[in-house]
């Protein structure tokens, strides 16, 4: 399962510079809890103290301490005990009001638009995938293709031994649906799991085949609506179709209330959000899962598969995310843990909710705690990842500010770059066939901008600006030596960084750049090392 995503995420691409888009960090929540425990959102979940909602302030602290010890890159946490967020923090530069990348925890809200429209009539999940979609079939319909249901998209237990995502994301493809229904069909359905994002996808296309509307048009009014869900954004295909599978950016409290959600069995403020049946059945086995690197007793990927839902120990579920984004629900406990992060190592995240804040969960109310609230509280309030921090200053400066050095020709058809400093910042400027786009870097800081950088295939609905993507980045940049200036560039509404060096040499400049999931991997980037020339008297265009 884990080979899988990291195919599959292989298979995303990468626009303008192939940058894979980055975050680091968590923003200050404040310095009291007071201003911790209310983050400038409407509809939010009610907060509350630890003690009072009977969970050891010590445990959720032993949670932060084990992951930045164990350096699993985690961006944010909420805690939510009783229906009361106890703990919640951000590791700068991400932040309470900043939307995070999904990936396949998407999947759990795909499941949801399908118990939705079941309980709205629109379809079962019996029903014969094929059914939806006879304009475009095959020539030859197998017997496995034709009995192929809508649970079995759900399960993924199509019958596929191997999903079918890349063929449908192959370069040129522009009808995702039939790429699906043409990928052979090799088992009986129903009978073997395989992960499979495709599976997703379709259940995506039927939901907007019934109802003429996109997946995120679909669920505003039935569940975003409802929940307080604000800015929500999903990836499309060429034709519009919402991904499904992957492409969801919400706020670390929409996952925690959507894990509230089912928690409650489908009840929000007293009304029926969701039928408890749906629940119920989308949160049980349904399929022996696959995945992890661990005996069953010990790991979260072979506990069984729902609709879209992995088992946990522990008998909980939860909808998870490549790179470590969690909804862990776990009803035993009547709490619900919403996680984002970056992370080669998913069972490890994990293993430190259960080693920590699993095991802070008491029966009842415990006795007010003041000192393990305040040393929570001051942790809470200072998360921060790291960067390197070295040099704020070169002598080169002078003679590289603001000139614009041209690239020879590359692969990634980047064409020039400048680097002006000044007011305790670095401005990036870089220039390619999409124009030229223009980003932030804090010397020895962070600094946050927005850019027109961004992975070129993902398109989001709605965009933010008409006609042109804008990312929000955090930026920071620092000299390793008088001549390198080392940068790091996160893209703060995704999971992903840029590690960016420029080694200098008279009039000339070497550029590399790694991404994130090529460090986390442990492969080299693909990119080559740009190599550009010093323009002698031009000055670096305006962005």
């Amino acid at each position: 399962m884990q080979h899988n995503r990291r195919h599959f995420l292989k298979q995303l691409g990468f626009g303008a510079l192939g940058l894979s888009v980055a975050t680091t960090g968590w923003a200050n929540a404040g310095t009291s809890l007071e201003s911790l425990l209310s983050p400038a959102r409407t509809l939010k979940l009610p907060r509350s103290l630890p003690a009072t909602q009977g969970v050891e302030a010590a445990g959720l602290l032993n949670f932060t301490t084990a992951i930045e010890k164990a350096n699993l890159n985690v961006h944010s946490v909420m805690v939510v005990r009783h229906g009361h967020v106890v703990a919640e923090g951000w590791w700068a530069p991400y932040a309470p009001q900043l939307k995070h990348t999904l990936y396949s925890l998407s999947k759990a809200f795909t499941s949801t638009a399908v118990g939705l429209a079941v309980a709205e009539g629109r379809l079962t999940v019996e029903d014969k995938v094929i059914s939806f979609f006879k304009d475009q079939l095959p020539e030859t319909v197998s017997e496995n293709l034709a009995a192929m249901r809508v649970k079995d998209l759900l399960t993924m237990s199509t019958g596929h031994e191997k999903e079918p995502t890349p063929q449908m994301r192959a370069d040129g493809n522009t009808n995702w649906i039939k790429a699906f229904l043409a990928a052979p069909v090799e088992r009986k359905p129903g009978t073997h799991f395989v992960y499979n994002s495709g599976a997703t996808y379709m259940l995506s296309a039927i939901v907007q085949k019934l109802s003429g509307q996109p997946l995120i048009t679909y669920l505003q009014p039935r569940l975003f609506g409802p929940l307080g869900i604000e800015g929500a954004d999903w990836e499309v295909d060429p034709n519009g179709i919402n991904t499904g599978g992957w492409g969801l950016r919400l706020h670390t409290e929409d996952i925690a209330k959507f894990g509230q959600l089912y928690l409650q069995k489908g009840l929000w403020q007293g009304k029926r959000i969701l039928s408890e049946a749906w629940v119920a059945d989308a949160t049980k086995a349904q399929v022996m899962s696959a995945g992890g690197k661990r005996s069953a007793e010990v790991n979260d990927w072979l506990q069984g598969y729902g609709y879209q839902f992995w088992r946990c120990r522990h008998n909980g579920y939860r909808g998870d995310g490549a790179m470590g984004q969690y909804c862990i629900v776990l009803p035993d406990q009547d709490a619900v843990v919403a996680i984002t992060s970056e992370t080669g190592d998913m069972q490890a995240v994990m293993d430190a909710v259960w080693d920590n804040i699993l095991t802070a969960f008491k029966p009842n109310a415990l006795p007010a705690d003041a000192a393990g609230t305040a040393a929570l509280t001051k942790k809470l309030s200072s998360l921060a990842l790291t960067y390197p921090n070295l040099e704020a200053n070169s002598p080169l400066v002078s003679t590289i500010s603001g000139k614009t050095y041209a690239f020879e020709p590359n692969p990634t058809k980047t064409r020039s770059m400048s680097l002006t400093f000044g007011n305790g910042n670095c401005t990036v400027r870089l220039s390619d066939e999409q124009g030229s786009h223009q980003l932030t870097c804090g010397l020895n800081r962070w600094a946050e901008s927005e850019s027109t950088l961004s992975t070129k295939p993902i398109k989001l609905v709605p965009t933010p600006i008409p006609g042109e993507m804008r990312t929000r980045m955090a930026g920071t940049a620092t000299w390793q030596d008088p001549n390198t200036l080392l940068m790091t560039w996160r893209f703060i509404e995704t999971a992903h960084y840029e590690t960016v060096t420029c080694r200098f040499t008279a009039d000339s400049v070497a550029v590399e750049f790694e991404s994130s999931i090529a460090k986390i991997n442990k492969t080299k980037d693909a990119r080559p090392v740009l190599q550009g020339k010093m323009q002698a008297g031009a000055l670096s265009q305006k962005g």
